[in-house]
């Protein structure tokens, strides 16, 4: 495990701050997808692509990377823009989201882009191929240093398909595989507990025979020490159940299910109408990169 020094966790915020801006930017020009999901998952997403991950953008194939699975594929912003910014390609190309002809299609669709691992879109199936893929990984090397990232939605796990993973993945004491929940109480509908209660979520993995954190989604060295922890552990798979804000970073968008599938300029107008809703989630990220940026040199 690798501590993180306060520099280092600041530079990690800054960067976080700026995908989240490319996030609002791609959504707003595209005028759909999710938003709530996307910018609660900056911080995870950002800590594997510049902290964690063994990776190379300028070789996205290499054989020796770990690899990242995005199970809830609608939150697929997150994802691209952290690609952009790594250097995977070209971060102009991030505002042709959902435009007809474009590589970054409203879920991942493997070989669209370099850094797209699988394609998604129907829930619950991410986790599956993690665990085919983990699976495989140690048939062909048992000795393989290669860790498998499936990240997955909390409303994702009201899916049946997630729990037969999960069991096959107990099973075979997959210790290659860390699965990061976004915990975040939300999804289209309204609240996770209103709609399908899932709590205790941890225990629940516990019993599939999964090692199990729970860890402030927002903070950088939680989560990185919750990683290491969980690329330790060799008897069981991991799980990293991150207790996220949806929408983290626009105050005005905090917390709200309304905001899971609406992006900016289509969300609802109670506390910002809707032509300013763009706007709004500029200057707040603005100012709080500021924040950061004073933060860090002080």
């Amino acid at each position: 495990m690798r501590y993180l020094s306060s520099d280092e966790v600041k530079q990690l915020e800054v960067k976080a701050n700026s995908i989240r801006q490319s996030i609002i930017e791609m959504l707003s020009e595209a005028g759909s997808g999710h938003t709530a999901g996307p910018l609660d998952m900056a911080d995870v997403f950002t800590l594997l692509y510049f902290g964690i991950l063994k990776h190379d953008p300028k070789n996205p194939d290499w054989e020796e990377r770990d690899r990242v699975i995005l199970s809830n594929g609608h939150i697929c912003p997150v994802l691209y823009a952290t690609l952009a910014h790594a250097g995977y390609f070209d971060v102009e190309e991030l505002l042709t989201l959902r435009k007809f002809g474009s590589r970054l299609q409203g879920h991942p669709h493997k070989g669209a882009l370099p850094g797209i691992e699988t394609s998604s879109g129907p829930l619950g199936s991410g986790l599956s191929q993690a665990v085919g893929m983990a699976i495989a990984e140690r048939m062909n090397n048992q000795f393989s240093s290669k860790f498998f990232y499936c990240l997955t939605g909390d409303g994702e796990l009201q899916e049946g398909q997630i729990w037969e993973a999960a069991m096959l993945a107990g099973k075979e004491k997959l210790h290659n595989l860390i699965i990061i929940v976004d915990r975040n109480g939300f999804q289209i509908d309204g609240y996770t507990q209103d709609v399908m209660p899932m709590e205790p979520l941890a225990e629940k993995f516990e019993a599939f025979n999964f090692d199990v954190q729970e860890v402030d989604g927002h903070s950088m060295r939680a989560l990185n020490d919750a990683i290491g922890k969980a690329q330790a552990v060799y008897s069981q798979p991991s799980v990293i159940i991150a207790h996220t804000i949806g929408s983290k970073g626009v105050d005005v968008f905090e917390r709200d299910f309304r905001w899971h599938g609406n992006p900016p300029g289509k969300g609802p107008e109670d506390r910002v109408p809707k032509d300013e809703q763009a706007k709004v989630a500029l200057e707040k990220l603005r100012t709080l990169a500021g924040l950061i940026d004073k933060d860090n040199h002080a």
